[in-house]
Order: structure tokens, then sequence, then C-alpha cells
């Protein structure tokens, strides 16, 4: 008996051993890229104040300038997920990298835009001027809507190719006509022109939200749900505690803390609470389907994508809605 109770003892120690070590290896590893945007600061914070590990996940937040390249890492299996604009997610899911868009970041109300020299009156004068704008990407779709509302088409100015970074630090060099861009390079590149145009005028066109590959989404759905809470969570602790969340996002994101807080009032950040009324439900859904279906329906009319997605094969509400 007394050599039983021995094994035993040392069975369930091993058990124990074993068990700690399954729990403190379950993290599930997520890799998310990004570009340069003060929209996705929410990330950072979540991230550093430890909100993404109370939930079991290890995220590795990626800054990827270029669209392309994030795209091609997406599609190479090379990262799970991104935060990008609605619009891309839409030429995701049409170019066959099926994703899932679990979490709306922001709406843009005037943080991007077309900076123009000061000979430039309106959108009328864009034509047959040097445009820079990142092609495919959400600066080409606002600049399309632009100009298509002034009776012109991108076939009437002369489009320099380069990410919305570069396109604004081009237009204070001296370089270019025109940028397509955002902030803080709008508000940089006042003293060599002006703002022609920016969402403020395009309200609801620009929104930033976070997918990830549908592969990840069906293969780990609590993790979607741990997400979707450490966001939430990061967004309830910036509105408590403003000045530490708003020093931790620009360090995280690598932009001037006033450049960063300047940029805040041009954008619409979305809590929990503005998520489940932004996503609705697939009963009720909410205005992020018409957002995407306008981004759907712009890119096949000027045959950009091939296919056209619907919404809601882009859209998951569920983990939302689980909080």
């Amino acid at each position: 008996m007394k050599k039983i109770l021995i094994v035993l003892v040392i069975l369930m120690s091993l058990f124990s051993v074993i068990g700690c070590s399954t729990s403190s290896n379950s993290s599930v590893k997520l890799k998310i890229a990004l570009p340069t945007w003060t929209g996705y600061g929410p990330l950072y914070l979540a991230k550093e104040k430890g909100f993404f590990e109370e939930q079991g996940l290890d995220v590795e937040l990626i800054k990827i300038e270029g669209l392309a390249e994030r795209k091609q890492a997406l599609a190479g299996k090379k990262i799970d997920g991104m935060a990008t604009a609605q619009d891309v997610q839409v030429t995701l899911a049409a170019a066959n990298v099926p994703v899932k868009v679990i979490w709306a970041l922001d709406s843009s109300a005037g943080g991007d835009g077309i900076l123009a020299s000061e000979e430039i009156e309106n959108v009328s004068d864009l034509k047959g001027k040097t445009v820079a704008l990142e092609m495919g990407t959400t600066s080409h779709f606002f600049a399309l809507t632009v100009l298509q509302d002034a009776g012109l088409s991108d076939d009437d100015i002369i489009i320099k190719n380069m990410t919305a970074g570069d396109a604004g630090a081009a237009f204070v060099a001296g370089k270019v006509d025109a940028a397509v861009t955002w902030e803080p390079w709008l508000s940089k590149g006042k003293d060599n022109g002006k703002v022609l145009v920016s969402t403020k005028d395009y309200p609801g066109i620009i929104v930033d939200s976070v997918s990830f590959r549908a592969d990840i989404v069906e293969k780990y759905p609590q993790a979607m749900e741990g997400f979707v809470k450490a966001m939430a969570q990061a967004m309830e602790y910036w509105k408590n505690n403003k000045q530490e969340a708003e020093k931790i996002m620009a360090e995280g994101l690598g932009i001037d803390l006033e450049e960063f807080q300047a940029t805040i009032p041009d954008l619409k950040f979305y809590d929990l609470e503005g998520n489940k009324k932004f996503f609705g439900t697939e009963e009720a859904p909410g205005a992020i389907y018409e957002t995407t279906k306008k981004a759907i329906n712009f890119y096949a009319k000027l045959n950009v994508i091939e296919t056209e997605p619907r919404p809601e094969e882009i859209i998951d509400p569920g983990f939302i809605n689980q909080i």
C-alpha cells in the first residue's frame, strides 16, 4: 500500500508539472502587420499594458510601410493579420486571400487628404499635374473618388507611385504638385501649400480595421475573442488614462507625442460599444457593411478587382457580439 501511495504521489506530481508546462506555453502567437498611422495606436496600448497577454495572446506588431509588402506577407502566411483600411480588406478577399474583419479601429474625419500647391484652387485643377500616391491602396481609392466627383479619372493626372508617407515628404520637398497622404504630413505640408480636400469632406469613406486570415480565425476562435476583449480594454484604459495611454501609443508607433495628439481630432475611434453599433449583427448589419459594399462596387467598376466578394464574407461580427 505504501508503494502504491508513493507511485500515486509521483504520478500526481508529474501531471501537475505537465499541466503547468502546457498552461505556460498555451498562448497563441499572432503576428499583425501595420504601417505607421495614428489610428493603429490602440494596438500598441493593448500590447504594452499586457491586455493581450491577459487573454493568452502573444501579439507581435510588425511595421511594414508598403501595402504591397503587407499583402504579400499575409498571402504568404508570414503574418496572421493586418491593420489596414477596410477597402484594402476588400482587395485582399478579391485576390483570393480570405480574411475576416473582427475589429474596427477608427474612421477618418480629416486625417487623410490631398495636399496641393497654392496655384491649384480646386480638384479640377489637378488635371495634368503630378500627384504622388500609392497605387492600389486607400490613397488611390480616395483620390479616384475625389477625381470622379470632379469629372476626372486617374488618367487625367500624372501619378508618381510611392507610399503615403513618402508622398507627403515629396510634397514638402517641392518635388510634386500634389500628394495623397495622411497626418502628420497634411499638417507639415501646409507650409508648402494647402489641404485641397480631406476626409472631412467624405465622411465614412476611409475606415481602419483589423483582420485575420480566415484559416487563423477558424483555427483559433478563442484567440479572436481574446483579441477583441483586449482591444476593448485598451480603449477603456485610454478613456481613463489619457496622457499615459497617448504616450505609449506615440512611442509604439514612433511618432512625436505632439504630432500624435494633433491628429486625434481628425479620427473617430471605435470602442466596444462603437464596434457593436458599427458591425451590428448578421440579422441587422451595421454601417461597416455599407462602407465595404461601396469599396467593392467602386473597385469593380474600375476593374481593379475581377471578382466581387460579398461584405458578409469579409466581416465577422460574432466575436464583438460575444462580449
